[in-house]
């Protein structure tokens, strides 16, 4: 039985990822992976976030990712590895968190005792993440953790991040909605990524867009207008709520008061960054 108010691990995520998140969108990680070489954006972003599980192929990008065109993914892995090494694009990757962080949310910030505490409280809340079945938080959980508060924040990030991320999928596989579905009935939310942008870094064409709305609508998940259905809204709900489920136990470790404390400075960071402009304006939507 849980020890935790309702959605309370989901809403500590929502304020922890979108800030680490930031590096995949930032200026600086291409700038990093281009200085080893690596000049494709997508290229950048397979490497960066696979590379802690080592030289990976296109097989297992695919399938721990999810959600992006197969086809994409092997156009430039493995590849990428004959120009950088795992090694050299996490060592990258590091310096561009770094150089984001600080830029986002300021040198006070960086050095305040709130970001410590945080950095603190994430790792904590880490320790009760579990390996098995979570291929990506497990490659990660295998790196050191930085010294520097802002940066050991980042980490604790990426680890709460993928650890979720890992069961989301599971979720998704039990609900039936292969990786395009998953993305469009995201979409229909309003909460998701818009169709443009998922387009261009997902590899997919309009037509798959197009075919797995209509897959959808058979199912009785999208109406005509490809708005979500009350069972499709009822579906994504518990989506969620299996997620929620899966990754409760860093939340509990954590334990209430902890998790609370942890949200509310969460958000201050995150409300500072997006302020710095830290996201695309048209990112998110149904259009």
């Amino acid at each position: 039985m849980s020890t935790l108010p309702p959605r309370a691990g989901r809403r500590c995520h929502n304020a922890i990822n979108p800030l680490h998140s930031t590096v995949y969108f930032s200026p600086d990680l291409g700038k990093e992976l281009g200085e080893l070489g690596i000049d494709d954006p997508n290229a950048a972003y397979f490497a960066a976030r696979s590379a802690a599980m080592g030289a990976v192929g296109p097989g297992t990008v695919t399938a721990a990712f999810y959600n992006f065109n197969h086809d994409l993914v092997a156009r430039h892995l493995p590849a990428v590895w004959s120009v950088a090494a795992p090694q050299a694009v996490l060592d990258a990757r590091l310096r561009a968190a770094d150089t984001t962080l600080r830029r986002l949310l300021g040198e006070e910030v960086i050095a305040s005792p709130e970001l410590a505490e945080a950095a603190g409280l994430a790792l904590r809340a880490a320790e009760g993440c579990t390996r098995h079945a979570r291929p990506l938080y497990a490659a990660h959980a295998d790196l050191p953790v930085p010294e520097e508060p802002h940066l050991a924040y980042w980490h604790a990030g990426t680890l709460l991040r993928e650890h979720r991320g890992d069961g989301h999928l599971a979720a998704l596989l039990t609900a039936g909605l292969d990786p395009l579905e998953a993305l469009v009935s995201h979409t229909a939310t309003g909460k998701g990524m818009s169709p443009r942008w998922v387009l261009t870094t997902r590899g997919w064409h309009r037509d798959d867009w197009d075919a797995a709305r209509e897959r959808l609508r058979g199912r009785g998940i999208l109406d005509a207008e490809g708005e979500l259905t009350e069972a499709g809204a009822a579906l994504r709900a518990e989506l969620e709520e299996a997620t929620d489920r899966m990754d409760a136990a860093p939340y509990e470790h954590l334990g209430a008061q902890s998790v609370e404390r942890l949200t509310e400075l969460a958000r201050g960071f995150l409300f500072t960054a997006a302020s710095a402009g830290a996201f695309p304006a048209d990112l998110i939507g149904k259009d």
